[in-house]
């Protein structure tokens, strides 16, 4: 199964992936089905399994992907900060989430159907977003949205000082958002080196052959010279241990940006 998984997401064009996995993934997860004791249970769809299958571009997590909703570890924690900590679930504030997270779509579409216009997604060529355009060059007014979501997405773009101003461009005063990207905490500086093209020798660099850099503990601050102002939660640390095992939960930390 890791070596399929792999294979996959080095060989198929993502926007296939995001069209056959709906059904693909879950078929896969009837192995993984039966739950033992000290089993695992995903918190965005409620679905109970062994363990969660593996994933990953070079070397798979285990443990990583629910095969019933394809949450990732970081969608998880995700979903339990957005439904423990904000309004967005109860609430309609204009929301843009940017390369939605299927997993958290679901939820979301249904929560704002009777506000039309008020939740849109958007993605630079995903089949299931509603507008497609590069997060460098947003074709949105000032201060439109009152929510942002933007998640691993800023290690992919090539200008990603550029693309963080673009967020913090649309958002309202007031507004606030989640922009995460995949952090290396034992960089003090993010790494980038835009000489680098091959992508075998990227995946070998930066984790992944789409990725340009690899962030590290300024990653705050460069939200912050962006505009915003930033909290840094190390938000896992506040489930127990049994807690993290049981939705199989990331050691990353949430941040969360506000315009004022």
């Amino acid at each position: 199964m890791k070596q399929l998984i792999k294979f996959s997401l080095n060989h198929i064009p993502r926007p296939v992936l995001q069209r056959i996995a709906g059904w693909a993934v879950p078929v896969a997860g009837l192995f993984y089905k039966y739950r033992r004791r000290g089993g695992v249970e995903c918190p965005v769809c409620g679905a109970k399994y062994r363990k969660f299958l593996p994933y990953g571009y070079v070397q798979p997590r285990p443990n990583a992907l629910c095969p019933k909703c394809l949450s990732l570890e970081r969608h998880r924690l995700l979903w339990l900060y957005l439904t423990r900590e904000t309004d967005l679930l109860t609430a309609f504030p204009r929301t843009l989430h940017i390369a939605p997270e299927v997993c958290i779509m679901r939820h979301l579409k249904p929560h704002f159907k009777s506000h039309p216009g008020q939740y849109v997604t958007a993605d630079l060529e995903s089949p299931l977003a509603d507008l497609h355009f590069d997060v460098q060059q947003i074709p949105l007014a000032d201060g439109s949205v009152d929510v942002v979501i933007c998640n691993h997405i800023m290690e992919h773009v090539a200008d990603d000082r550029r693309a963080m101003r673009e967020l913090h461009r649309v958002l309202k005063p007031g507004g606030w958002g989640i922009v995460l990207s995949p952090v290396d905490r034992d960089y003090e500086q993010t790494y980038e080196d835009d000489s680098i093209t091959d992508p075998d020798e990227r995946t070998r660099i930066f984790g992944q052959y789409d990725h340009r850099r690899i962030y590290g503990a300024d990653y705050a601050d460069r939200l912050r010279q962006a505009g915003f102002q930033v909290a840094d939660i190390d938000y896992a640390a506040t489930f127990t241990e049994a807690e993290r095992r049981l939705y199989a939960l990331p050691a990353d930390h949430m941040y969360v940006v506000y315009k004022v």
